[in-house]
């Protein structure tokens, strides 16, 4: 029996509430077990947070963290992000199907386009 105010009893329920996570991250072995990756290549970003307080809109700010979560996904899969977001965006206007969206990722640009010099 395990007390309920015990550091086992305390890692155990952090691990059973963030057991979605491991699992997956079990399954997917392009996932990473730290952050700090993800961290240190979104950490520039951060001097212009207070930009993003002026982004006039609830949604405004969303649309900038998500454009800054997809340049930061291109930099860590050594993408140009100007280059992914050109493509992307063709292959969307020209009728990507979206069933087959897992091909548009930024971890397989360099697969499905041509090679730069």
């Amino acid at each position: 029996m395990i007390s309920s105010g015990s550091k086992l009893a305390e890692d155990i329920r952090y691990g059973l509430a963030h057991w979605e996570g491991l699992t997956r991250f079990l399954g997917d072995g392009r996932l990473e077990l730290d952050t700090k990756p993800v961290e240190n290549a979104t950490r520039p970003l951060c001097l212009t947070r207070k930009n993003a307080l002026f982004a006039g809109h609830e949604v405004g700010a969303e649309n900038w963290a998500l454009l800054s979560s997809v340049v930061a996904t291109c930099k860590l899969n050594d993408v140009s992000p100007v280059a992914y977001l050109a493509e992307t965006l063709d292959a969307i206007i020209n009728g990507h199907p979206q069933s087959q969206i897992e091909e548009l990722m930024p971890w397989r640009f360099r697969k499905t386009s041509s090679p730069n010099p």
